[in-house]
């Protein structure tokens, strides 16, 4: 029990207890009345023994794997009557070898390992399926689906240097595997709750934790009637467990649309940060972002296509954000992280409604955000980018009065006071610099004793004909 209780964490029998799922079978015991007038009948005699329950839910990924190896260990020490895995798996993305290990390893333990996919609208889904070849038991809640073992691995799940296979099963767990096994070879389908008992699957209707619990064999129970109401509750102490608080927090980061998301914001902050002056909030949380989205992507399994595209696309939305104006580059950044967002992930599915907050959030923010944001921090004069003043280039755009010109191979985006504007490739001079911002104004005919004799920055003042 010690040993069971440092792994789990505690829990009062009463959180298993629940209306009965009558099995039809009548329990034997002792008859003792309740202060209240009930009647309960107590079934065996050792009240010291222990089931531990264990959520699981996600994608299997190492840090789930640990968690199921680790509760069987335990509850392997405590001597327990039996574990029950808790599941709402979406699917698996450990290697098959290891899949195929922990599957092996619930069925060689010396405890029952059971499984209740639960609560309602979960499901056990894609590779994870192949965790019933391990269970002892099986039972689903209403409103629950499980995958066909109908995929591209079927029954032959065999890898790793030495061979291992799924587990050769006998009596009612190759029956259940037997009947979960249809549709065409490749072809998943999800067999429903009602159609599973109907198939064999699962033995009989468990609605709740507490009414697979009380079926278990070895579990103790008490029949308790109070009016015309009689259930089933468990004698034997329940004991419930899940993920620590880190182990919780990493594994939601390896979670396809958090690390696709954590992957996005991460790297829209570094390119903030990038033209802003200093290292401030938004480069250390994007730099935070990023190594957990990079976690996530290395745990999931990804192409390094889609990876590429969405790095380029950062390094295209620079190249405007540089000049201060959404231009072309923009767009190209755009179709890259569509590229990249629809083809990041290869085997594991992320929903249309991530990957439109992800297009959304970025192109809000580099056509409309990032530039407002960037000539906000830098609406004071810039330290370091005098030596523009006095330089010479070329206008790239017609500065009616906002435009880009070219400075030293480097493009600014500009704007001049004159009231007549400077055409195309006409050769211009820096006047001012304004953040990332260039005053200029024509180079041949332009006026130096003009700009003297107002400051920076200043419009020119008014004349009769204006």
């Amino acid at each position: 029990m010690v040993g069971l209780a440092l792994a789990l964490v505690g829990a009062s029998p009463s959180e298993a207890q629940a209306p009965g799922a009558g099995s039809g079978t009548e329990p034997s015991g002792t008859t003792v009345p309740d202060p209240d007038g009930s009647r309960q009948v107590i079934v065996g005699n050792d009240s010291g023994s222990t089931v531990a329950v264990v959520s699981v839910n996600g994608l299997i990924d190492p840090i789930l794997a640990n968690l199921m190896t680790q509760s069987i260990t335990a509850a392997e020490d405590a001597d327990a009557v039996a574990l029950v895995f808790q599941v709402d798996l979406d699917g698996s993305v450990i290697p098959d070898d290891e899949l195929v290990a922990l599957v092996n390893r619930m069925a060689d333990a010396t405890v029952p390992v059971d499984i209740w996919i639960g609560p309602t609208g979960s499901h056990l889904e894609g590779k994870a399926a192949y965790l019933i070849f391990g269970a002892d038991r099986l039972g689903m809640s209403p409103g629950t689906d499980l995958s066909s073992l109908s995929t591209p691995m079927n029954l032959r799940l065999t890898t790793g240097p030495n061979d291992q296979v799924l587990p050769q099963l006998q009596g009612s767990a190759a029956t259940r595997v037997e009947a979960a096994t249809i549709g065409a070879p490749g072809e998943e389908r999800r067999i429903p709750a009602e159609e599973a008992r109907t198939l064999g699957i699962t033995e009989r209707d468990a609605p709740t934790i507490g009414d697979f619990i009380v079926n278990l064999p070895g579990v103790e129970t008490r029949e308790t009637t109070v009016g015309e109401e009689t259930r089933l509750e468990p004698v034997t102490q329940v004991v419930f467990s899940q993920l620590s608080l880190l182990d919780s927090f990493m594994h939601t980061a390896a979670s396809p649309a958090v690390a696709y998301l954590l992957l996005t914001i991460g790297l829209v902050l570094l390119v903030f940060e990038l033209f802003t002056a200093g290292v401030g909030v938004a480069g250390g949380i994007g730099a935070i972002a990023v190594v957990l989205g990079c976690y996530g992507m290395a745990v999931l399994p990804t192409t390094w296509w889609g990876l590429l595209a969405i790095a380029l696309s950062m390094i295209a939305f620079a190249v405007d954000v540089q000049t201060g104006i959404p231009r072309v580059w923009t767009g190209v950044g755009l179709v890259l992280f569509v590229i990249g967002s629809v083809t990041v992930y290869d085997g594991v599915s992320m929903s249309w409604l991530t990957i439109a907050v992800g297009l959304i959030g970025v192109a809000l923010t580099f056509t409309i955000g990032m530039p407002s944001m960037v000539r906000t921090r830098f609406s004071t004069p810039t330290i370091g980018r005098e030596w523009m003043i006095g330089e010479t280039g070329r206008a790239i755009t017609d500065i009616a009065p906002d435009g880009v010109v070219q400075i030293r191979e480097a493009k600014w985006r500009a704007f001049t006071s004159r009231a007549t504007p400077i055409d195309q490739l006409d050769k211009v001079r820096v006047v001012s610099v304004e953040g990332l911002v260039l005053e200029v104004e024509p180079d041949t005919g332009a006026g130096s004793d003009d700009h003297e004799r107002r400051p920076s920055g200043d419009a020119p003042e008014p004349t009769a004909a204006d």
